[in-house]
């Protein structure tokens, strides 16, 4: 995996649902192959963005925890 994430999505201050909308959003718009981190610090994040990955098929690279901040990143495979 590389150090640097293709786009960075920040969604700190952001609430249920709308860092789910972001994510979908962003992953709609890149290529396959390239990776997606978003940055969020809503607790309901972790759960709803694993949740949009498996529905949408693509793949959860990994979910790191700093404190209140959760860094999220996904590849797009299709």
């Amino acid at each position: 995996m590389t150090d640097k994430p293709d786009k960075t999505l920040d969604c700190l201050g952001l609430y249920c649902p709308e860092p789910v909308f972001r994510t979908r959003t962003e992953l709609d718009e890149m290529k396959i192959g390239e990776v997606l981190e978003i940055i969020a610090d809503d607790p309901a994040a972790e759960e709803d963005i694993r949740s949009l990955v498996k529905h949408l098929q693509q793949e959860l690279l990994s979910v790191k925890k700093e404190d209140s901040v959760i860094r999220i990143r996904i590849k797009k495979v299709r």
